[in-house]
């Protein structure tokens, strides 16, 4: 792709908050944890207790302010099973599956850059 269609590309957002794709798409996946969570979450649906476990540096307080922000934005989904106790369960939800693509490459990515001394 050309320079300026690349230029282009990055201001076209038809969200007016937003002057760049990049920068919605950040605001959505963002952060220290939220590109783990929707990661952990791509495999298999998962308890609360269970994404702790798989990410034991979150505090509970993060983990649940991260959850609540991607199940805000519709890209995780928030299952409460009336019992008790409580069970509750997050999944990804049709759109939070479309970010999977991009998770992967972030892995490829990261695996290259961690070798890269290797070279």
């Amino acid at each position: 792709m050309v320079e300026h269609d690349m230029e282009q590309q990055a201001h076209d957002c038809s969200d007016p908050n937003y002057r760049c794709p990049v920068e919605l798409t950040l605001e959505i996946i963002g952060g220290k944890w939220k590109a783990l969570i929707l990661w952990h979450l791509s495999y298999k649906t998962l308890r609360f207790s269970q994404l702790q476990r798989r990410m034991p540096r979150v505090t509970q307080k993060m983990l649940t302010q991260q959850l609540r922000e991607l199940e805000r934005d519709g890209v995780v989904r928030r299952k409460v099973y009336p019992q008790v106790p409580p069970k509750v369960e997050y999944s990804l939800t049709q759109l939070g599956a479309t970010v999977v693509p991009l998770l992967q490459q972030m892995c490829e990515w990261g695996k290259q850059f961690a070798r890269r001394d290797e070279v």
